[in-house]
């Protein structure tokens, strides 16, 4: 039986900036991959009204999991709308007691935007909840006891909201699958009009290298790289482990900087 990833995001396009790399050298490795956007995008636009939008962006997703060979899962909710609550929280536990992950790749606990950082407090939540039958998820589905480990992908533009850098725990080379997240993020075509209104970005093939490549010359090892943070495994799985390092050994690297940042703020 393969082992399962899933990569979790806030919004489509989300997974193919942050994620898709580490998602693609899983798949590669022999793993079973999962994609998951909480919201359905339909904010990101200045062209069409909402209804619209999600419609569009539902499809685009669509065939962006089909680039990445991920099987797609159904957005939860609008845009703006990814609140820490019962509801979403229920809906969110679902999928991941269906989809079982042994790795889950989602959003840094801070980030620029509330729906990124809210995505991954639900997140954390719902994947404590894998093994705890007392927790009613809607709909309603099995509990299982396994190890589950979250990695959290680093914040956009590697800052926290207040502008201080955050250093990777570890960084995935991504080289040989840069290609690969580039088509998967160009099936995102609405996001052009959008990115270059609200963001001022021209080229979203462009910026998705600058980010890959601004994370490498991080490592100090890598061309195009992402970086991670491994969540604390109370509650996850028996003892501590770290299945993307053993999954991805020969494209893992751990940073020496974040074992010295840490000792300085500890």
């Amino acid at each position: 039986m393969k082992p399962v990833a899933i990569a979790i995001g806030a919004h489509p396009d989300d997974i193919e900036f942050y994620m898709a790399g580490t998602l693609v050298l899983l798949q590669r490795a022999g793993w079973e991959i999962h994609y998951l956007n909480v919201a359905n995008g339909c904010c990101g636009s200045v062209q069409y009204d909402a209804k619209k939008t999600r419609i569009i962006r539902r499809a685009e997703a669509r065939r962006a999991a089909k680039v990445l060979g991920a099987h797609f899962h159904e957005s939860l909710c609008n845009d703006m709308e990814i609140i820490y609550d019962l509801k979403l929280l229920r809906r969110l536990a679902a999928v991941i007691r269906v989809v079982k992950p042994n790795i889950v790749l989602t959003h840094s606990p801070v980030d620029y935007m509330e729906d990124h950082t809210n995505t991954c407090r639900l997140v954390v939540t719902a994947a404590f909840a894998h093994a705890m039958p007392n927790f009613r998820s809607v709909p309603p589905r099995s509990t299982a006891e396994y190890d589950l480990t979250i990695y959290h992908a680093i914040p956009h533009s590697l800052r926290d909201p207040l502008r201080q850098l955050i250093v990777p725990e570890a960084f995935v080379n991504t080289t040989t699958t840069q290609a690969t997240k580039r088509a998967a993020l160009g099936e995102h075509q609405s996001q052009q009009n959008w990115l270059e209104a609200s963001q001022g970005l021209d080229s979203l093939g462009q910026r998705v290298d600058a980010m890959a490549r601004a994370v490498g010359k991080l490592s100090k090892n890598f061309k195009f790289a992402e970086g991670w943070r491994r969540h604390l495994h109370y509650g996850f799985s028996a003892t501590e482990v770290d299945p993307l390092r053993a999954a991805l050994a020969k494209n893992f690297l751990a940073s020496k900087a974040y074992g010295r940042s840490r000792q300085r703020t500890s």
